[in-house]
């Protein structure tokens, strides 16, 4: 081996190489001329799925606006979805995402603007992310009245979109959940739910906290008002009893003067059977008094004979 060849031996790994890999610069910001202003409408749709994704996705990457390429050759080839998701992979923070290293996501969402409504725009993204490997392609068009969700699913190697007569249209079959509409300050904002009717939001960390705060005030006023009650029903027992004593207290008294009136009937009753029996012999006195003055009085009468 001459000096000229060691000279281009690449070394990498353990082992020699031919020559040194194709260096490629992959971007991981846009450039001040490929800048597009993002609307808050469109911050606020964006940051919500992320972070509710980030908080109910465990054990899976979520990005938001980072470049994907798919070709390791072509910087130019990338897309920059609102939010991705690829399973079973470590959340770590990264600059970019790189297919060809990390595998392709396993669903991206595209939240319409004004720049990418129009066909031509979407029709070439679209055609990018059939390059990219994604298995599921959400495009949310919040302006859109009757079909705002749009899917599409990886079937035999391309890209389909579901038909709008599905009864499924809107399961994100990838991440077992569902695909729904829910009104904002902000106005329609694509949301997932645990159940097909869209009832179960998945929820961001600070509507979480907002949750559990109500909950929590909520039981504060639950036991305020059983504490109130309890009291309430405590004071109704007391005066109850109250009420008891003050009866049976009444009854007492009234058994009592009863009592007394009955013992005042039959003291009087006493007095009148004393009474009349006083009269009674009072009369029979004066009767027998009568009798014997009127014996006197005969005996007075009576003319005395002297003997001769």
């Amino acid at each position: 081996m001459s000096v000229t060849d060691v000279s281009e031996d690449f070394a990498y790994g353990g082992h020699l190489y031919v020559k040194a890999p194709k260096r490629v610069f992959f971007r991981s910001e846009e450039t001040l001329e490929e800048a597009v202003s993002e609307t808050k409408r469109h911050l606020e749709a964006r940051t919500t799925l992320y972070l509710l994704m980030r908080e109910a996705l465990s054990g899976a990457a979520i990005g938001s606006e980072q470049f994907v390429y798919f070709d390791a050759e072509d910087p130019r080839k990338c897309l920059s979805p609102d939010v991705f998701v690829k399973l079973g992979s470590t959340d770590t923070t990264f600059d970019n995402w790189k297919v060809w290293e990390n595998g392709a996501p396993e669903v991206a969402v595209e939240i319409v603007s004004a720049w990418d409504r129009p066909a031509h725009e979407w029709s070439d993204k679209l055609q990018r992310y059939r390059s990219s490997g994604v298995r599921e392609l959400v495009r949310f068009d919040p302006e859109e009245k009757n079909f705002p969700i749009r899917v599409w699913d990886r079937v035999d190697g391309d890209l389909v979109e579901r038909s709008r007569r599905d009864p499924t249209l809107r399961e994100c079959v990838a991440l077992g959940l569902w695909w729904t509409v829910a009104p904002s300050g902000y106005g329609p904002m694509l949301r997932l739910a645990r159940d097909k009717e869209g009832t179960q939001l998945l929820t961001t960390p600070d509507e979480e906290r907002k949750r559990l705060a109500q909950e929590i005030a909520e039981e504060r006023k639950a036991r305020s008002l059983a504490e109130h009650e309890r009291k309430l029903a405590e004071h109704e027992r007391k005066l109850e009893a109250e009420a008891r004593q003050v009866e049976a207290e009444a009854r007492v008294k009234a058994e009592h003067e009863r009592a007394l009136a009955e013992q005042r009937a039959h003291n009087e009753a006493d007095a009148r059977k004393l009474e009349a029996e006083a009269r009674v012999k009072a009369e029979r006195e004066r009767d027998l008094a009568l009798a014997e003055l009127k014996k006197l009085q005969a005996k007075a009468a009576k003319p005395s004979t002297k003997r001769r």
